[in-house]
């Protein structure tokens, strides 16, 4: 019988560095081994220098494009941005290079989502991916980087997120009271780390 491996997801890795940035170079070497430890191939990093993050698109036009001939060059599935990108940057980004686009936030929860192994440790994971995820939600609800699963939408378990607005929040109500019932039974001099950690991050 021959096993086969699942395709590793190509990946750009981008990076702002602004005049007050520091130590932006160890924080896009940092990225790269996020990323290979969440299972991308890193293919290549492009970075830009600017006063200020652009609003629409995070990074300028001209630029915007040249990553864009990378993209297709390259062959390339995943985009990690080494900041945190609001809704309106995240969206349109994917819709210009036409390829998932997570950031630095999305790419650390998806690793905790994979090494989450206790029930509460799976739960608090979820409860703050799909907060993170919900304001990102486009339209009715579907963004692209989640219909392409793989990287930044998997969710404890390997399974994937669920994507509609109605059924996040639901999920949101339902994971809260299930950690306040696992909270009730836990040992009260227990501490917590996935909860210490998260709580910083989200």
């Amino acid at each position: 019988m021959i096993e086969t491996q699942e395709k590793q997801e190509r990946a750009i890795l981008l990076g702002v560095e602004l005049q007050d940035t520091e130590n932006f170079n160890m924080s896009m070497e940092e990225l790269v081994s996020l990323a290979k430890t969440a299972g991308a191939e890193v293919v290549a990093s492009y970075s830009q220098k600017r006063d200020k993050y652009d609003s629409k698109s995070f990074i300028g036009s001209g630029k915007l494009a040249e990553l864009k001939d990378l993209v297709e060059a390259d062959e390339i599935d995943t985009v990690i941005v080494n900041n945190r990108l609001t809704p309106r940057q995240n969206s349109n980004l994917e819709a210009e290079l036409g390829v998932k686009v997570i950031d630095r936030m999305q790419l650390i929860l998806d690793i905790f989502a994979m090494r989450a192994r206790s029930h509460e440790g799976k739960l608090q994971v979820h409860l703050a991916q799909l907060k993170y995820l919900l304001p990102r939600l486009v339209g009715q609800g579907i963004m692209l980087s989640r219909q392409a699963g793989g990287i930044g939408s998997r969710g404890p378990g390997e399974s994937q997120l669920e994507l509609n607005r109605r059924a996040i929040r639901n999920q949101i109500t339902d994971i809260e009271r299930q950690l306040k019932v696992v909270e009730k039974i836990a040992k009260p001099f227990v501490k917590n780390v996935w909860t210490q950690t998260l709580l910083r991050l989200v």
